[in-house]
């Protein structure tokens, strides 16, 4: 009885891997899959995850953005700045789809401010994107303009971060005492901050975080936790936007990115612990000198 079952099993497989769609499968099982996995840790860059780990834990430690000091961080590494810009927002718009799942649970996002910024900054970072590829075609590399596109952003996001630590944070009044803004009254206003933003991210992925929140901080009168959330949420539409562009126009590596996140998300997860144990101000104060140092790095 079972050679007879096991005899039948036999033929039937048989007869399954004679058909083209199962001769496809078991080349698949016995071909596709460890070429896969050779592919993936042949690419498996040591170095970039090393840099993923150590940003995750400072952006975990701090929330400061992780672009303005993943992409210069890449730039520096070797890899070129039009790919560093796409492959960031790609990775971006993959975390912060990771970050928000807990800000939405708790309904610290400001919906009416996303929506807002998001009708300028969608199509103001697919405009930049479109236009980094345009000088690309146009005049053969658009690498020598973007380091000087991300030597201006990075120093304007260091001075931002810098302003909204020493001087504006000890200003600003308690959460309590503060009258939320209603976006829709000031929407001429807030459309335009999301454009600035937007044509920035689009054309150097840096920006979504720091000068996002200084401006919901001076302007919006939401609570910290609202400002946080809302940055995020607007952020993920944004990069999304960006990074599917830049993955049209071929400027995203995708090896880079899985390489990025492997050591990222361990690290964004540590460092959220210890920021409980460690003061996140001194660390965004001296990372915002190290951002100042690289934006002047992009000019020499």
């Amino acid at each position: 009885m079972e050679s007879g079952i096991l005899q039948l099993a036999t033929t039937t497989g048989m007869g399954i891997l004679s058909i083209p769609s199962g001769a496809a499968i078991l080349n698949f099982l016995q071909s596709d899959i460890p070429r896969y996995a050779g592919e993936t840790l042949t690419h498996l860059r040591f170095v970039i995850v090393l840099a993923g780990l150590v940003v995750g834990i400072l952006v975990g430690m701090t929330g400061v953005g992780g672009g303005i000091l993943l992409t210069p961080l890449l730039i520096f590494l070797g890899v070129r700045p039009t790919i560093a810009v796409g492959t960031d927002l790609f990775y971006a718009s993959v975390t912060k789809m990771v970050g928000i799942q807990e800000h939405r649970r708790r309904r610290s996002i400001r919906w009416d401010w996303v929506l807002y910024m998001g009708m300028g900054s969608i199509p103001a970072s697919l405009i930049a994107s479109y236009l980094v590829h345009y000088i690309s075609l146009k005049y053969a590399s658009a690498e020598e303009i973007m380091h000087v596109a991300l030597g201006v952003v990075l120093l304007f996001s260091a001075g931002i971060t810098l302003f909204n630590e020493i001087y504006w944070k000890s200003r600003r009044r308690a959460d309590d005492e503060l009258q939320v803004v209603d976006p829709k009254s000031h929407a001429v206003k807030v459309i335009l901050l999301g454009v600035l933003v937007g044509f920035m991210v689009g054309l150097t992925s840096l920006g979504s975080g720091a000068i996002v929140a200084v401006a919901l901080v001076a302007f919006s009168g939401l609570p910290g936790a609202s400002i946080v959330g809302t940055d995020i949420a607007h952020a993920l539409i944004m990069t999304s936007s960006a990074s599917i562009a830049h993955w049209h126009f071929g400027t995203v590596d995708l090896n880079l990115a899985i390489n990025l996140l492997i050591g990222s998300i361990p690290g964004a997860m540590v460092g959220s612990r210890m920021a409980y144990f460690v003061p996140s101000r001194p660390l965004k104060v001296g990372m915002a000198i190290l951002v100042l140092a690289g934006g002047l790095r992009m000019f020499v």
